[in-house]
């Protein structure tokens, strides 16, 4: 007759993995996978307290359904439950109270003054005893510690405690998916693991000192470390957009991209920005046609639209200025639009006459024209004091066989620039991966930086014959980790 799995069996594995009298172990278990255990859980639990005696300590989380040997420690008699409606812990032992006093006060979740960072400084332990790092509470400390980007607020939970109800909120509180199980190897190349097995179950055990200290590392290096590269999961893709939202957030320069490299029609257009980590478009086209050419109810709806995403309008873009400009002002006013982008040309001061009239900010880009021709009109603008601004195109100016930063830029236009273009060409005009071409937009890139630039940077509508908005968005993550 088989007995299964018994309390002495139980005891040699854990002490087999270095657990000893004294140590304080949070343990993440699955009774199944053990195997059969004579007397079930509570022969579990017992096999633990016995191993850490009557100076260690044994804790469980109990936020959840968390298997049946969470649910042995949590209803016994002497059991510690820390108070907190999203994180608590029980505990058995000789820093049961400790571990869970005033839990619920503490800013984070998992941080500072919980039962998880007090474990650390007892120099205690996690067990994950038959599952895998999926169930390492700990390693949402980790993530809270960093204050990682992708990392919310909860909604406020009115909950008891000891001093009476309370109403309250936690910031950069884990969510949905991550790829927790692939960081089993970072922890054993850096011996923060140790792994073995107990009746059935595989064990790993680890120093929740050390969990902090290795994983806290590869966070602060890689805020996307625990993140899947799975294309397919959605969690993982919003959770690097954010991480992305908040690169470039700490930037001088505001960044869009032209609403033809996002989409073709308003929803594709927003779901890419929100994926690419990008909250404004420049909008230059919808439904595969310039907006010029579309209904004025076809834009306000598509507008509208964008908004209630969440993406901003950094301009309405023209490919060409059309007969009846009064239109288009009448356009970006009742869009609530309050910046125009129109080619430069000879007649670049009556239409900025004409936008400083309807009180619209206008910037004239570089298409056909060269360095010289450009700083001439430009002048030409001011010289009446007409305020209008630059989009600097190291494209375009490839094209018209100029050095973008050594002979373009250092001339008189660097004064003029609010925007710059985010694309790249050779001087054949053949499109080009970002800082591929003849464009020196790294450069152009690396001195608006130095100066602090506060306009625009535009990924444009040319990055289309190279790839898609998610290449040209990290090739620009690239460049600027370079610069």
């Amino acid at each position: 007759m088989t007995t299964g799995l018994t309390h002495d069996g139980i005891t040699e594995g854990l002490r087999g993995l270095g657990l000893k009298q004294g140590d304080t172990v949070l343990l993440h278990s699955s009774l199944a996978s053990l195997g059969h255990v004579a007397g079930g859980a509570e022969t579990v639990v017992d096999a633990f307290l016995s191993v850490l005696g009557a100076e260690g300590t044994l804790a469980v989380p109990t936020f959840g359904a968390l298997g049946i040997i969470t649910d042995v420690v949590k209803r016994r008699a002497d059991a510690v439950r820390s108070v907190h409606p999203k994180a608590s812990v029980a505990a058995l032992g000789h820093h049961a109270e400790m571990l869970c006093h005033d839990h619920w006060k503490a800013e984070l979740a998992h941080g500072p003054e919980t039962p998880y960072t007090r474990i650390a400084e007892l120099d205690g332990y996690v067990c994950l005893l038959g599952v895998d790092q999926d169930r390492n509470t700990t390693l949402h400390t980790v993530e809270e510690l960093a204050r990682l980007p992708y990392l919310k607020t909860t909604n406020p939970v009115t909950f008891a405690t000891p001093e009476g109800d309370v109403t309250k909120s936690w910031p950069f509180f884990p969510g949905p998916h991550r790829d927790f199980i692939g960081l089993d190897r970072l922890l054993a190349e850096k011996g923060a693991l140790t792994t073995g097995r107990v009746g059935n179950a595989a064990v790993r055990l680890m120093s929740v000192r050390r969990l902090l200290e290795v994983a806290g590392q590869a966070a602060r290096e890689d805020p996307a470390f625990a993140l899947c590269d799975n294309p397919s999961c959605m969690d993982c893709l919003k959770q690097r957009a954010a991480i992305r939202r908040h690169r470039f957030a700490q930037e001088a320069f505001s960044l869009s991209v032209a609403s033809s490299l996002a989409g073709r029609y308003a929803e594709e257009i927003a779901a890419a920005c929100q994926l690419a980590g990008i909250g404004a478009v420049e909008l230059d086209a919808l439904n595969g046609r310039p907006v010029s050419m579309l209904g004025m109810q076809t834009v306000e709806r598509a507008v509208a639209l964008l908004r209630e995403e969440g993406i901003e309008l950094s301009g309405l873009r023209l490919p060409c200025v059309p007969k009846d400009l009064a239109r288009v002002i009448e356009l970006a006013d009742r869009l609530q639009i309050d910046r125009l982008l129109l080619p430069l040309s000879v007649n670049a001061p009556v239409h900025a006459g004409a936008c400083e009239d309807a009180e619209l900010a206008v910037s004239f880009y570089n298409a056909f024209v060269d360095c010289d021709t450009a700083s001439t009109i430009m002048q030409a603008v001011h010289d009446r004091g007409l305020p209008a601004g630059l989009t600097f195109s190291p494209a375009a100016f490839a094209r018209a066989g100029e050095k973008p930063f050594l002979t373009s830029y250092r001339r008189k236009l660097r004064h003029h620039i609010d925007q710059l273009e985010i694309e790249d060409a050779t001087f054949d005009g053949t499109p080009q991966v970002l800082a591929r071409g003849n464009g020196e937009i790294k450069e152009l890139m690396s001195v608006l930086r130095c100066r602090r630039f506060a306009g625009w940077f535009v990924l444009g509508a040319g990055n289309r014959a190279v790839g898609s908005l998610e290449d040209a968005v990290g090739r620009l993550e690239t460049l600027l980790n370079e610069i």
